[in-house]
């Protein structure tokens, strides 16, 4: 079967999928009022945001000097910094620090997914737990994450308790504070039998080597803190030149993300460190001795050379988009590939590498523009597809050509 085939079948059989409408009509309605009331309370952030548009813009165009500026900073942290060319590179890079047949806590992670390092990990003989409540889910339906944010997010509460029962062998309601509680019971220990906790991040400054690491569950904060060993894979789409810079693009990316103020925020720069006797610096107290960052480019330094395309990279992973996407209501994440809706189709293209897809996605997207108006940092999704289209129908970009000819 074609990709082309495949992909129709799966995106038509979700369409008619009464319980992913369900879930999504629930969680739409709930996206709206949260960030509905929390821009009424901040009414700043959307002056915010325009600025970190332009921030954005900027530390794209420097990508690499920032990556290395970085890389710097994190190792006179104490640190071990990598620039993977290419996903293999990140993954043999990761392979080797964590060796074999160690138990892996891990945080939600979009990155991580693009490049497969759950499953790469597993296959190398380690046992991986996805510790963010969505991905849990999603690993144990062992089906692919749905929403850049909320994984399991066309999961109804009835389907959840009936996998959660199954793993707990008692028979749990469809009651979602006590499945909450019975996914921390279950994942509870893992934190701290750990000997790898692995991360993503959402922004990360440059000057300093700083990963702001937002959340609600305190699953990631577990996972940096309590395993010896945290390892953290980047996008160098993530990177901005300043501290300051990174709080702006956070705050942002927090209150589009659907909460006015986060539980958790952790900034993370280094290894746990101590200097209580007789000021010696000493490293591995009681965090992690050992902290590696790999930046990832897989695409990203090409892309960013696209006049109109480059835009996908100014995305903040928020979310928003897809809850005002018409098609992903409807069909959540088989709209799309590793990335989703629209602006998953440019991810198809350049990081995938699958014209097919790129083209299957490109041509389901409506081009209407409510993602546009939406978006924080107001990325043209209906021009980046428009411009995909072209691509396809004149036939000069062939898939072993680049953006940047």
């Amino acid at each position: 079967m074609s990709v082309f085939s495949e992909y129709k079948r799966e995106i038509m059989n979700a369409a008619h999928n009464e319980r992913i409408r369900t879930a999504l009509s629930r969680a739409i309605a709930s996206y709206r009022k949260n960030v509905g009331e929390a821009l009424t309370r901040f009414p700043h952030t959307t002056a915010l945001a325009e600025e970190v548009r332009g921030i954005k813009e900027r530390s794209i165009a420097m990508m690499a000097e920032l990556a290395a500026e970085a890389s710097r900073s994190i190792e006179e942290n104490h640190g071990k910094a990598y620039i993977a060319k290419t996903a293999g590179d990140a993954l043999a890079i990761i392979g080797q620090i964590v060796g074999t047949k160690k138990l892996i806590v891990k945080g939600k992670s979009m990155t991580c997914d693009e490049i497969g390092l759950r499953q790469h990990l597993e296959g190398l003989g380690n046992e991986v737990y996805e510790t963010d409540l969505g991905e849990f889910i999603m690993q144990k339906l062992d089906l692919p994450p749905m929403h850049i944010l909320s994984p399991a997010i066309h999961v109804p509460k009835e389907d959840v308790a009936k996998l959660f029962s199954k793993i707990t062998g008692e028979e749990l309601p469809p009651d979602i504070e006590k499945l909450v509680a019975a996914a921390r019971k279950l994942l509870r220990a893992k934190f701290f039998a750990a000997d790898i906790g692995i991360t993503g991040a959402n922004v990360v400054a440059a000057d300093t080597g700083t990963l702001f690491l937002i959340e609600n569950e305190g699953n990631i904060r577990l996972a940096t803190s309590a395993p010896p060993v945290h390892v953290a894979l980047v996008g160098m789409e993530k990177l901005v030149p300043t501290l300051g810079e990174a709080f702006k693009v956070s705050e942002v990316t927090w209150r589009y993300a659907n909460y006015a103020m986060p539980s958790y925020v952790s900034l993370v720069s280094g290894p746990s460190k101590t200097g209580d006797i007789e000021k010696v610096t000493t490293y591995g107290a009681h965090g992690p001795g050992e902290f590696h960052v790999i930046f990832l480019d897989d695409g990203r330094a090409e892309l960013a050379r696209h006049p109109v395309l480059r835009q996908a990279l100014y995305c903040l992973r928020c979310g928003g988009c897809l809850y005002e996407c018409p098609v992903f209501a409807v069909t959540a994440g088989h709209f799309g590939d590793k990335y989703f809706a629209g602006v998953g189709a440019v991810w198809a293209r350049q990081i995938s590498r699958d014209p097919e897809k790129a083209a299957a996605i490109a041509y389901t997207c409506l081009a209407c523009g409510r993602c546009r108006v939406r978006c924080p940092v107001r990325i043209d999704t209906p021009q980046m597809i428009i411009e995909l289209r072209k691509q396809i129908t004149e036939g000069d970009r062939s898939s072993d050509k680049t953006f940047s000819e």
